[in-house]
């Protein structure tokens, strides 16, 4: 049964890895000296995890922060002791933990993309180049667009890491499985991201 569940999410991963929106791009025709240029149409890449692993471990990373804070103070604390009951994996399944966990990856998720995928720029350059969106402005129009786009994507790709993290959690406590459990979302992800660039 674990093994069929693991395929099942393996499948769904890869299927969510390769899940892209492309958007359309057209290059209106011009002439320079004597050649004439453009007239070609094209596509934005814009895929539904863009943000890849990244969210997933800066989430850990600041989940981490306050286990190490506990880690030096006194044990009999009481805010030692609430810490190490609510914000450390224990025994028992935390559901600020998880709530927090899940919080902190969907933040990091837009907060990577709105750095990476920069909109005004790629705006500005399908401008100068003479491209455009069919049935939107060029310029400011665009970069709306695609910021609108990139966030309502962005949000599936949030709820999709998200989900995958919490996969380990559930599977510790709600199934009696071990802290080495093999389906990981971390894992996971970088294993199906390795393979897949592999392939490509």
């Amino acid at each position: 049964l674990v093994m069929l569940v693991g395929l099942l999410i393996m499948v769904g991963m890869v299927f969510v890895e390769q899940s892209q929106r492309r958007i359309p791009v057209q290059y209106a025709k011009r002439m320079v000296g004597r050649r004439m240029y453009g007239g070609t149409s094209t596509y934005i890449p814009i895929k539904v995890n863009q943000a890849g692993v990244i969210p997933v471990i800066f989430a850990s990373s600041i989940l981490a922060l306050p286990q190490m804070a506990a880690s030096f103070g006194d044990p009999s604390a009481e805010w030692v002791q609430w810490i190490n009951t609510h914000l450390v994996l224990g025994a028992s399944f935390s559901w600020i933990y998880a709530v927090v966990y899940v919080a902190l990856i969907v933040f990091f998720a837009f907060f990577y993309v709105s750095i990476t995928f920069n909109a005004e720029e790629i705006a500005d350059n399908m401008k100068k180049y003479g491209g455009f969106v069919p049935n939107v402005r060029a310029g400011r129009p665009t970069e709306r667009y695609l910021r609108y786009v990139i966030n309502r994507i962005q949000s599936g790709g949030a709820v999709y890491l998200a989900v995958i993290c919490l996969i380990p959690l559930v599977a510790l406590f709600y199934l009696g499985t071990s802290q080495d459990f093999p389906l990981g979302g971390v894992s996971l992800l970088i294993v199906i991201g390795v393979g897949l660039d592999t392939v490509k």
